[in-house]
């Protein structure tokens, strides 16, 4: 065997993906192949589960690495990034937010905090920076959460989202439809 066997196969070139966004405690940046073990970690944990209506639970095998094709694939259907708090000794995961568009002018905002960082303003802040750098030139992003989500609601409202109404959406961890509370934020 000689040395050119041994090295590593070419790799394709990255999916050219969303920008970097800057929060005061950490980055927002696109997902890669590397948080799957903590994206699995995390989105496994039942009590991040049942307040997402697209996270099953348990967690199926190969569903993180899944979640992180379809997030850089070049026709995605969201932009996503995670919470990294790397560059300031913290985790290089601390959660998940996306940017998903609707229409030309509207997009749906989702995100999710993992439990060893809770109440800690994390939620607060990602949505704030997202909502302050608007990657996607929208002129109102929606948000919903589950009606037992309190938490997340004082989120929405702390970064200006207003309250419309009330609705409901399946959740896959629940197998069951869950109550849920509309907001939207007007941009500009």
């Amino acid at each position: 065997m000689n040395l050119d066997q041994l090295k590593s196969p070419e790799r394709p070139a990255p999916v050219a993906l969303q920008a970097d966004i800057p929060a005061e405690r950490f980055m927002l940046r696109p997902l890669r192949r590397s948080d799957s073990g903590l994206l699995a970690l995390y989105a496994g944990d039942q009590r991040v589960a049942r307040m997402t209506i697209s996270i099953p639970h348990p967690l199926p095998p190969g569903a993180i690495d899944a979640y992180i094709s379809r997030a850089t694939a070049q026709d995605r259907g969201s932009d996503i990034w995670a919470l990294d708090a790397s560059g300031q000794g913290g985790s290089e995961v601390l959660g998940v937010i996306s940017l998903k568009r609707i229409d030309t002018a509207q997009s749906e905002i989702g995100y999710w905090v993992a439990p060893p960082f809770w109440n800690t303003g994390h939620g607060s802040e990602a949505v704030r920076a997202l909502v302050e750098a608007n990657p996607q030139n929208s002129s109102t992003i929606f948000a919903s959460v589950f009606q037992d989500n309190a938490a997340s609601a004082r989120v929405l409202t702390n970064c200006g989202f207003e309250y419309i109404g009330d609705a409901e959406a399946y959740c896959l961890a629940r197998s069951a439809k869950v109550p849920t509370w509309t907001y939207l934020r007007r941009m500009g």
